[in-house]
């Protein structure tokens, strides 16, 4: 069987690699012999199959729809069979349902049955052989198949995407821990490797990350769709140059007050790593508590903060810094052991060198 097809929204490429022929619909009607339909029933395809289009058919033509009722004209369905030039016929859907009666029964070569194809036993047992099935595949492999609200994932791109997901999250995380005033869009950049990355999963984290802190009930698979209903616009760059790193990942923030960025990149066993915040390089692992200050570079920063850690019995793990120029703004990234207490985050903020200080938090298991 040769196959040829009609739909405004199919690209020749995509029908090329459905092995189908794209035609326009009179040239579809002429040379078709048999004739499914696989359409909504809206405005613009309501008898789409009608009596002029019927007359554009071959004889013998045989139809068969199983998609809305109403997209064939049934009074001229009937003329055609009764006249022989549609050689039979098969419908599941009509144009009043339940289909008590109509123009169609009684027709030697009609098959007509209720539109529970289904709803049968043999195939609601595959139907839930299918659902354990890909549960299966999701919890051991992490592939993702058939899903509505979220991007398929196959369990090759599931075993490679993973670890970029985990960066996305916590690129998100940093981003939504950090106080801003209304966010207005997010942009997710793919740079290196991360450019040939199926985005979509991604993006479904990194937006998770980024709204989870203010929101507890958004996951990656209802972020987008929160992100869209708080009229944040999320889009994605992917970027085909030489890139600094191997791999690279940049989250970029718009809000009212303006734009914060930060970029990370996997490392040795694909270990998800801060490169560079507000475009200042500075490298730090996701540690479970982290302080993260913009301050300036002047002299006494560090051991002023180094003193108040001490008077509040706090212990610094790694300290990470990085600077624009000499004097000028600079970030500082410090992993604390144990939690900061509340007392103290407003006398770090007090520091004269500082501008501004978070305590942000990561699972480990992000």
């Amino acid at each position: 069987m040769r196959v040829v097809g009609y739909d405004p929204y199919l690209s020749p490429e995509n029908a090329t690699r459905l092995g189908i022929e794209k035609l326009e619909l009179d040239e579809l009607l002429a040379r078709a012999d048999f004739i499914t339909l696989h359409t909504p029933l809206t405005d613009a395809t309501r008898n789409i199959i009608s009596a002029d289009a019927l007359n554009k058919t071959k004889k013998g033509v045989r139809i068969v729809n199983c998609a809305r009722g109403g997209l064939v004209d049934e009074l001229a369905m009937a003329a055609a069979l009764k006249s022989g030039h549609v050689a039979g016929a098969a419908f599941d859907v009509f144009e009043v349902e339940p289909a008590t009666d109509n123009v169609l029964f009684g027709f030697d070569n009609v098959i007509a049955t209720p539109h529970l194809g289904a709803s049968t036993t043999e195939a609601q047992e595959k139907v839930a052989l299918q659902v354990a099935e890909q549960m299966a595949d999701y919890l051991m492999k992490g592939a993702v198949t058939n899903a509505l609200n979220m991007a398929s994932v196959s369990a090759e791109e599931a075993l490679i995407l993973k670890p970029y997901m985990a960066l996305g999250g916590l690129l998100g995380s940093f981003l939504g821990q950090v106080e801003a005033d209304g966010i207005t869009a997010v942009v997710i950049e793919f740079d290196g490797k991360a450019a040939a990355l199926n985005p979509e999963p991604v993006v479904a984290t990194t937006l998770a990350g980024l709204l989870g802190p203010a929101m507890a009930s958004v996951n990656m698979v209802n972020a987008a769709a929160v992100a869209s209903s708080n009229g944040i616009a999320v889009s994605t760059v992917r970027h085909d140059r030489q890139c600094d790193y191997e791999t690279l990942l940049r989250v970029t923030v718009s809000h009212k007050s303006g734009d914060r960025t930060i970029a990370g990149t996997l490392v040795g066993g694909n270990k998800p790593r801060i490169v560079e915040v507000q475009h200042i390089a500075v490298e730090s692992d996701f540690p479970p508590h982290l302080l993260y200050l913009r301050n300036y570079d002047k002299p006494g920063f560090i051991g002023d903060l180094g003193s108040l850690c001490g008077k509040h019995g706090i212990n610094i793990a790694t300290f990470h810094l990085g600077r624009r120029e000499a004097g000028g703004e600079a970030i500082a990234l410090v992993e604390i052991d144990g939690g900061l207490p509340k007392t103290m985050l407003p006398e770090i903020r007090a520091l004269d060198q500082v501008v501004r200080a978070d305590a942000l938090h990561f699972a480990l298991d992000i």
